[in-house]
C-alpha cells in the first residue's frame, strides 16, 4: 500500500529518494521507503518551527502543490491549523535547509564512497544526520586536503610511530624513534616532529575536541578589533574599535558589523577566540592518559594542533555563524522597517500637486488625476537666487485652481521646509492640505526602467515629482517600483548576505502586496507582479488586455486572460479587486471558491448579497455553524463575516498632517533643551532617527526611549511616526543631533 504522506511530497522528498536508490541499488518505486525518514524530517521542521506535525505535513504539501505563502495563510487554514505567513514562511525555509542537506549529504556519500572507505555503520551515520555541523564533523577525516604536513609525515612513513605516541604505553619514545631515522627523516627530533603532525591532525579531525574547543568558544569566546598599524588617520571613522574587546556573546549586531566593516575596508583587525588557556586544558585532559614521554609528546601535539588547527577553524566556524546572525538581525530590521513604509497610510485617490524642491534649478512641479496619471507639469522658481516668489504664487493659486487639486505634496530633500512655508502662506479658493513626503529612492526610480517605460517624453525631474505624488496617494504601490535597498531604512544593508537580504526584501514587499489587495483596473504592471500566483509575464498579460478589452468586470473575466491557468487564478483572484464589479464580492477579501456559501447564507436570509453586505442587522442572524462543511470550516467562514462587514476595508490606517516647529530650518537653530515635533525615519538596533526639519536626522539612542530598559527600539516607535523629542546634545562640527523621547509628554 502507497504511503498517502510520501504521495503528498512526492517533490520534497523526491532527491532523497534518488540517494537512496543510488546507494542500495533498489528498484525505482516508492513502496521501499518507510514514513520512518519521512516522519523523521517533519517531526524536525515542526521541532524547529514549534508547531504540531501534522501543520508542517499539510503545509509542505501544499507548497509542493505550487501554492504560495500569502495564498495558504489566508484561503488554506482548515489545512494549517491557522499558521500565519511568518510560520509558513518558516517551514518553507526548513523545508529548503533539509533539501540543501540531503544534497550535502549525497556529495558526501559519494566522496567517501569514491575512497572506498565508506562502511555501513557510517553510512547510518551520515544518513541519521541532520545537523550541518556535526555532518561537516563526521566527514572531516575523509575530506580531500591539499598537501599538509601530515601528509607529508605519512610519507615519510611515520604514522606507526603517531599511533605508538597516542597510545602513551611506551616510557621511551625517543629510543622508538630511532627505528624511524632514515634518508627522509633526519634524525629523532625531525620523527618526532613529524609524528606530531600526524597527531595534531587526528586531534582537529576528532569529533569530541571540535566539540570541546566549540564549548570553549561558546562559553567564553572575546571579538576583538585592532587598528592596523599606520593607518589611523584613514580609519578614524572606526576610532571607536581601535582597541576594542568585548565578549561575543554580548556584541551587539551592528558594533559586530561596524567592525567587520573596518575588517574588509583593510582598516581593522578583528579576531575572535577564548580567553586564556581553557580549551587547550581541556584537550590534553581528554587526549593524554599518562606521565611519561608519549605523554611530553602528546602535550606538544595537543598545543600545536589547537593553534595551528583547531583554533583557526573554529574561529572561523563562530566568525561566521556571528556574521550569520548579525546579518539576520540587520535584514530583520531592514524588513520590519521595510513593511512599516510600505504599509504606511495612504491620502487615496485624490487629486494632487507635487512639488520637487530645489534653489538654482528651481522647484519641479506636477499635477495628477486621481489616478495618478500626469496632467501638468513645469518648473517654479520662488528661492534664491531666482526669487520669483509672485509668479510661482500665482502658477501654484491657477494650477489648484485649474486642476482641482484636493492636496499638495512636497518632497523632503532639499529646499523642503522653504517650499513648505512657501506654500503654506498662500490662499487658495478651497482648503489643502499640505504633505512632506519622503524623497528617499524617488530619484533611483526616475532613472530606472521602469520610469521610462511610464514616462518615455518626461526627464529624470518630472519623474521624481510624479513619484512624491504618488507615494502620497498610495505608498506601496509606488514604493515596490524602487529597489528596497535604496529606500533608505535598515542598517549595513550593504554588510549584509546580498542574495539572504534580497529573498527577505522580495518577501515582505509580497506580503505587504497581498495583504493590502489591488485595483486590477488600476494596478501597474509592476504591482500586479507580487501578486501571489502571477508574476512578471501574467502581469503584463492583465495590463495588455485592459488596454485591449478595456477594465474587467468580474473576477471570472480574468480567465480570458491569455495564461491564466486554473492554479493561477485560484492563486490570484482574491487578492484582485474590483469596485464597481456587479457582483460586490469582486471587491472583497473573498475567494471566488467561496462565493457560493455567501450565496446560500442569502438566499436562506432571502436577500441579495449586496443588501446583506449593507445590513449589518442581517449579518447578525446568520448561524455560522450551519455552514461548515467538508470543504469549508470555521476559520473561512470568521474571515467571510468579517469581510461582509467592512467588505475590501484597507488595512492601512488613515493619513496624518505633520507640521514642524516653525523657525527650525537648520542645525544651528536648535538648542539643547529645546522640545520638538519629529518624524521617525528610519529605526535601527541602536536607536531611531528622527527628522526634526534641519535637514540631518538626530538619533534618539536605544537608552532614550523610554524610562526603562528597551533592547529593540521597535518596542517604542514605528516607521513615520510623529514624535516629541528633546535636544540633549549638538555637535556643530560634525552636525550630529542626540534626542530624547524620555519624560517628554507624546501626543
Amino acid at each position: 500500500m502507497e504511503n498517502p504522506i510520501l504521495k503528498r511530497h512526492v517533490p520534497f522528498f523526491s532527491y532523497f529518494f534518488k540517494l537512496k536508490i543510488a546507494q542500495k541499488k533498489l528498484p525505482s518505486n516508492l513502496n521501499f521507503f518507510t514514513s520512518k525518514m519521512d516522519q523523521k524530517i517533519i517531526r524536525l521542521i515542526a521541532q524547529r518551527v514549534g508547531i504540531q506535525e501534522i501543520q508542517v505535513s499539510n503545509t509542505i504539501g501544499l507548497l509542493d502543490e505550487g501554492a504560495t505563502v500569502p495564498f495558504i495563510s489566508r484561503y488554506r487554514k482548515e489545512r494549517t491549523g491557522s499558521l500565519d505567513e511568518v510560520q509558513i514562511e518558516a517551514i518553507k525555509d526548513e523545508k529548503e535547509r533539509v533539501e540543501e542537506l540531503l544534497k550535502r549529504k549525497d556529495t558526501i556519500l559519494k566522496t567517501i564512497q569514491e575512497q572506498n572507505l565508506l562502511t555501513p555503520e557510517l553510512q547510518k551515520r551520515i544518513d541519521d544526520c541532520f545537523d550541518t555541523t556535526e555532518l561537516e564533523d563526521i566527514y572531516l577525516p575523509y575530506k580531500p586536503k591539499r598537501r599538509t604536513r601530515a601528509m607529508i609525515a605519512r610519507e615519510k612513513g611515520l604514522e606507526p610511530l603517531a599511533k605508538i605516541i597516542m597510545k602513551q604505553y611506551e616510557s621511551d619514545i625517543e629510543r622508538k624513534a630511532h627505528a624511524f631515522v632514515n634518508e627522509m627523516v633526519e634524525s629523532v627530533d625531525d620523527a618526532l616532529a613529524g609524528a606530531r603532525d600526524i597527531i595534531a591532525e587526528w586531534i582537529n579531525e576528532n569529533e569530541k575536541a571540535r566539540s570541546i574547543v566549540r564549548r570553549a568558544f561558546d562559553s567564553g569566546a572575546f571579538v576583538t578589533s585592532k587598528v592596523i598599524k599606520g593607518k589611523e588617520e584613514e580609519a578614524a571613522k572606526f576610532n571607536d574599535y581601535f582597541d576594542w574587546n568585548e565578549p561575543l556573546k554580548k556584541c551587539p549586531s551592528h558594533r559586530l558589523m561596524a567592525m567587520r566593516r573596518g575588517e574588509n575596508e583593510g582598516f581593522l583587525r578583528v579576531s575572535i577566540s577564548p580567553e586564556g588557556e581553557d580549551a587547550i586544558l581541556r584537550l590534553k585532559r581528554y587526549f593524554i592518559n599518562s606521565h611519561n614521554s608519549c605523554a611530553d609528546q602528546m602535550e606538544l601535539a595537543v598545543a600545536d594542533s589547537y593553534k595551528r588547527l583547531l583554533e583557526p577553524s573554529i574561529e572561523t566556524e563562530f566568525a561566521n555563524l556571528s556574521k550569520e546572525k548579525a546579518d539576520e538581525e540587520a535584514i530583520r530590521v531592514f524588513v520590519d522597517n521595510l513593511r512599516q513604509l510600505l504599509l504606511a497610510a495612504p491620502l487615496g485617490q485624490k487629486r494632487v500637486l507635487a512639488l520637487d524642491p530645489g534653489y538654482r534649478t528651481g522647484c519641479k512641479l506636477v499635477c495628477l488625476d486621481a489616478q495618478g496619471n500626469l496632467l501638468h507639469n513645469e518648473t517654479i522658481y520662488p528661492h534664491k537666487p531666482q526669487e520669483e516668489v509672485k509668479q510661482a504664487a500665482r502658477k501654484i493659486s491657477s494650477l489648484v485652481s485649474s486642476y482641482q487639486i484636493e492636496a499638495i505634496a512636497i518632497g523632503n530633500g532639499t529646499a523642503s521646509r522653504e517650499t513648505e512655508q512657501f506654500i503654506k502662506k498662500l490662499h487658495f479658493d478651497r482648503e489643502l492640505r499640505v504633505y512632506v513626503v519622503s524623497e528617499d529612492g524617488a530619484s533611483i526610480y526616475s532613472a530606472s526602467k521602469i520610469a521610462r517605460d511610464e514616462f518615455p517624453q518626461y526627464d529624470v525631474t518630472v519623474r521624481g515629482a510624479v513619484s512624491i505624488g504618488r507615494r502620497l496617494m498610495d505608498p506601496l504601490a509606488e514604493l515596490v517600483k524602487i529597489d528596497p535597498k535604496s529606500i533608505g531604512v535598515g542598517q549595513y544593508q550593504h554588510d549584509v548576505d546580498q542574495k539572504k537580504l534580497k529573498n527577505s526584501l522580495d518577501k515582505v514587499v509580497e506580503s505587504s502586496v497581498n495583504l493590502v489587495g489591488v485595483n486590477v483596473n488600476t494596478a501597474s504592471q509592476h504591482l500586479l507582479t507580487y501578486i501571489s500566483g502571477l508574476g512578471p509575464m501574467l502581469a503584463q498579460n492583465i495590463v495588455d488586455y485592459r488596454k485591449e478589452n478595456g477594465p474587467f468586470n468580474s473576477r471570472s473575466e480574468l480567465q480570458k486572460v491569455a495564461r491564466m491557468g486554473a492554479k493561477a487564478y485560484e492563486q490570484s483572484a482574491g487578492f484582485l479587486r474590483i469596485p464597481d464589479a456587479f457582483n460586490p464580492l469582486d471587491n472583497s477579501a473573498v475567494h471566488p471558491e467561496s462565493y457560493y456559501v455567501v450565496e446560500k447564507i442569502a438566499k436562506d436570509l432571502k436577500c441579495s448579497i449586496q443588501e446583506l453586505i449593507s445590513n449589518e442587522e442581517l449579518q447578525k442572524q446568520i448561524d455560522w455553524t450551519k455552514y461548515v462543511t467538508d470543504k469549508i470550516g470555521l476559520p473561512t467562514l470568521k474571515d467571510i463575516q468579517k469581510e461582509l462587514a467592512k467588505p475590501g476595508r484597507d488595512p492601512r490606517q488613515a493619513i496624518k498632517v505633520f507640521e514642524f516647529a516653525p523657525g527650525i530650518y537648520k542645525v544651528e537653530d536648535l538648542q539643547v533643551g529645546m522640545v520638538l515635533p519629529g518624524i521617525v525615519t528610519n529605526i535601527t538596533k541602536f536607536g531611531a532617527f528622527v527628522d526634526v526639519g534641519v535637514k540631518q536626522d538626530g538619533l534618539v539612542h536605544v537608552s532614550q526611549l523610554a524610562d526603562r530598559f528597551i533592547s529593540d527600539p521597535s518596542e517604542i516607535v514605528k516607521l513615520h511616526q510623529h514624535v516629541q523629542v528633546k535636544v540633549i546634545e549638538l555637535d556643530l562640527q560634525r552636525k550630529r543631533i542626540q534626542l530624547s523621547l524620555k519624560q517628554v509628554p507624546q501626543n
